[in-house]
């Protein structure tokens, strides 16, 4: 007798950590800047160099670099930037189980601050969360089938798994030059530059996958120009391609990620030899998995009339998929000019992102409050000031219906800031139109008892003996014709043919004449 054998394909979290930093440094102006009259505003960005598991602990390696945009009153052009970085070291303790497996990392800047010490003296504090996830990927060998003598009775049950047919990183390089309108000045060096990603749909198809996107530019640059010392230029710079990706088809569910690793925008001459062109390269880290929904027939139970069958069984745990959907929204809300602040003559450039501060779940419902801030950069009416900028918080509470969602389920929501666009209303406030996503994905923890191995011996005599050859039989509530032939050692095939059935559905208090089939063996 042979046990006939499949392997599933599973995926599951296999444990999760955070580690929540502080990194404060103090920078000194360097010699060929001037001095700092006021901090405009600034920006940061984590670089993780290195990752590294040992005994239960995670050594993560990297820095926090950051561009501060000032003003000075000592220089013919107004506005000047100073940037640097700060290294951090940090260890993350992990389980144990999960010390040497390949950990996914990914940060979140939860808050940057600069200040002033003196005018040759900058502050940088900055708080930076690591999130650290470590999956587990696996084959669980279950029963199929049973090839053996003929009166080998086995059932099958139909489950629902979700198989992760491809778990892989990739990346994707968008190259373009951009070119200055004639009414812009030439760019003498640029003071602060805003790269990010925009609208990135995937579609799969047959072994491979196609992406499209935008990528939105701007920058702020001192100029050639003596009468106009500060310009700025925006664009968008539309992208797209196909991946190889061996495995997938267009009936499968994509679960594909997309974050900029690098980026580089350099100056360079135009045709006449002027600096009116900008080279850029931006490298798309992408972390892709996409699934299968399957269903696949699993052994249920084994018997024999003429011999003892004992399956062997186990609990196996794995994830199902409960749902994926990306839900839009739009959001409304003004931002007023502190009163501390020069009022606005003109907006410059817009920047937002979203932070999430809580998911509850409720139900068949997750409610996410969290807020977009916004960091809109203007032309003031203060020629002592002529450059700065503010910040506001548009707070959101949105509710994603997520239906068969149970406790125990776990849930990962990405937000994603698709567009935002601001109109001045007066010189002192400002009216913030915003559309989100967020993209949600829910799995459910299935543990389903599987039968690995079968025991086989001579059947007990004695037993059977003891047993009547022929018996009325009235049906009770929880039976069903698969029990009651096990029971009495037939088969269900022999039921229904002594009984005149036409299908195996009984119900309580039926009738049934049973007839033990081993007694030609015995």
């Amino acid at each position: 007798m042979e046990l006939i054998k499949k392997n599933i394909h599973m995926n599951k979290l296999k444990c999760k950590s955070t580690l929540q930093l502080t990194l404060d440094d103090d920078f000194n102006v360097p010699d060929i800047k001037p001095d700092i009259d006021k901090i405009i505003k600034e920006q940061g960005e984590i670089r993780i160099t290195d990752i590294k598991a040992m005994n239960g602990k995670l050594l993560v390696k990297g820095a926090l670099g950051f561009n501060v945009l000032y003003l000075s009153g000592e220089d013919q052009k107004p506005v000047h930037n100073i940037s640097g970085e700060i290294p951090f070291d940090e260890v993350i303790n992990m389980e144990l189980t999960c010390a040497d497996d390949d950990p996914i990392v990914k940060w979140e800047l939860e808050d940057l601050s600069t200040g002033t010490i003196n005018s040759r003296k900058l502050s940088v504090k900055s708080i930076v969360r690591l999130n650290v996830a470590v999956e587990e990927l696996y084959d669980e060998e279950t029963a199929v089938m049973v090839e053996g003598p003929e009166d080998v009775q086995y059932i099958n049950k139909k489950i629902e798994i979700t198989d992760i047919s491809i778990n892989k990183r990739d990346t994707f390089r968008v190259k373009d030059e951009l070119l200055l309108p004639a009414n812009k000045a030439n760019i003498s060096s640029i003071l602060y530059q805003d790269i990010h990603l925009n609208n990135v749909e995937v579609r799969l198809l047959d072994d491979r996958f196609s992406i499209k996107g935008e990528i939105p530019v701007f920058i702020l640059y001192t100029s050639e120009d003596e009468e106009n010392p500060i310009e700025y230029y925006e664009t968008e710079i539309p992208f797209g391609g196909v991946i190889d990706c061996s495995g997938c088809s267009e009936d499968m569910i994509e679960d594909i990620t997309f974050r900029i690793a690098s980026k580089n925008l350099e100056i360079k001459p135009d045709d006449d030899g002027e600096e009116r062109a900008l080279d850029l390269e931006v490298i798309l880290e992408m972390e892709i998995k996409v699934y299968e929904i399957e269903e696949p027939e699993i052994l249920c139970d084994v018997y024999s009339p003429s011999m003892e069958i004992t399956p062997i069984t186990k609990n196996a745990i794995y994830e199902n998929l409960v749902i994926k959907n990306n839900s839009k929204y739009r959001i409304a809300d003004r931002i007023n000019v502190p009163e501390n602040q020069p009022n606005i003559l003109q907006i410059c450039h817009a920047n937002g992102d979203i932070k999430i501060d809580e998911i509850i779940p409720d139900g068949n419902q997750l409610q996410v409050e969290g807020v977009i801030e916004a960091d809109i950069l203007y032309i003031s009416e203060d020629d002592s000031i002529p450059l700065n900028s503010i910040k506001g918080a548009i707070p959101f509470t949105q509710t994603i219906e997520v239906k068969g969602m149970k406790p125990d389920s776990n849930y990962e929501i990405r937000p994603n800031l698709d567009q935002l666009s601001v109109m001045m209303l007066d010189s002192e406030e400002i009216e913030v139109k915003a559309t989100i996503s967020l993209n949600t994905i829910v799995f459910d923890k299935i543990s389903e008892e599987i039968i690995t191995d079968i025991e086989v011996s001579n059947i007990d005599l004695e037993k059977l003996q003891a047993m009547p050859g022929i018996i009325g039989y009235v049906v009770k509530p929880e039976d069903t014709l698969w029990k009651i032939a096990k029971k009495y050692y037939t088969t269900v095939d022999t039921i229904m043919s002594i009984n005149d059935m036409e299908n195996d559905r009984i119900q309580p208090g039926d009738k049934l004449i049973i007839m033990k089939k081993v007694d030609a063996v015995i």
